[in-house]
């Protein structure tokens, strides 16, 4: 998969793909960082061609994470890292978190989290008008924080 850019590349990727028709002078909504997410999450990336090496992960809730309750929306890809072996032996995960006041309306959707993965035969397109829908409260809406980051789990 020499075409395609190396798992290294997908936090810049992302970043790239957030910052893409935004002047300094624009707020980032929830709709523009999804629809990031999404050219982001269609890209595709080199890594092992099997079921679980290249995933989408959808999750939402409402979190302390940062000391203060905040809803917190969690768009990720993960990655499977195989050692010298070829066996599994770490992930890698490229987070978008966008973090937004909490309320009723918010507290109200619970907590929700759904996967995709490429070369698992699933539908990419359905997956995200399944996982829009659930943004449908917050689109037109700025996160009141937002940070990008990678991690190995």
């Amino acid at each position: 998969m020499p075409d395609r850019p190396r798992m290294e590349e997908a936090l810049d990727f992302l970043r790239a793909e957030l910052a893409a028709g935004r002047s300094t002078t624009t707020e980032l909504t929830t709709r523009a960082a999804w629809l990031a997410f999404m050219r982001f999450g269609r890209q595709r990336f080199a890594t092992a061609p099997t079921p679980d090496s290249d995933g989408l992960l959808f999750q939402y809730g409402t979190y302390a994470f940062s000391g203060r309750p905040m809803f917190t929306v969690d768009l990720t890809r993960q990655f499977d890292i195989s050692g010298d072996d070829g066996e599994h032996d770490h992930y890698v995960q490229v987070h978008c978190e966008l973090r937004y006041e909490p309320g009723l309306a918010l507290d109200a959707l619970g907590s929700f989290n759904s996967w995709f993965f490429h070369d698992a035969n699933a539908d990419l397109d359905q997956w995200f008008a399944a996982m829009e829908g659930r943004l449908e409260l917050l689109l037109d809406r700025g996160p009141s924080e937002i940070d990008l980051y990678e991690e190995p789990v």
